[in-house]
């Protein structure tokens, strides 16, 4: 078996291609699938009748090459975005809400768009009924507020379209 595998190395090349690929898919960080394209050169260098050791060099230097020039540069546009994009809770920081039940330090309830969350004062100050806070932070279930003296915000108004109830 080594010796067919020594005959026709690009089967050898084609076999570490793909445990490159797999090893890949599970760790998913853009270093051994980069990694593969230096053994599907080592394939070519192989069909062209390239002996080992060269086969070898050509493997390590495409590898190398890949990992050092064009890994940067695919993280860089995989982790692309605007940085102020907020999901999920977090997008909920820095929006208005309306207290409906009196906060303080221990809990209270306020209303963030057209959602009732458990809330905290961030200064130990109690809030009334109807006052007006803003989400400083969101720890868990709770938003941690503060008293403000602004308009109440849907959390969707960044998303034009998106209807204020929403």
């Amino acid at each position: 078996m080594f010796e067919w595998l020594f005959e026709n190395g690009w089967a050898l090349w084609l076999i570490i291609f793909l445990a490159l690929a797999v090893i890949e898919m599970l760790t998913l960080d853009l270093f051994f699938i980069l990694m593969s394209v230096g053994a599907l050169a080592a394939v070519v260098a192989d069909l062209l009748g390239a002996p080992l050791w060269l086969q070898v060099i050509i493997f390590c230097i495409v590898a190398l090459a890949m990992i050092l020039f064009v890994r940067p540069i695919a993280l860089r546009h995989l982790h692309k975005g605007p940085n102020d994009l907020r999901t999920n809770v977090d997008r909920l920081i820095g929006h208005a809400a309306v207290v409906i039940e009196p906060v303080t330090s221990d809990g209270g309830r306020v209303k963030i768009g057209g959602d009732i969350w458990s809330a905290r004062s961030t200064n130990g100050a109690a809030l009334a009924i109807g006052n007006n806070v803003e989400v400083t932070a969101i720890e868990g279930a709770t938003a941690i507020v503060v008293a403000a003296a602004i308009t109440p915000q849907s959390p969707h108004a960044e998303y034009p379209g998106t209807p204020a109830g929403a």
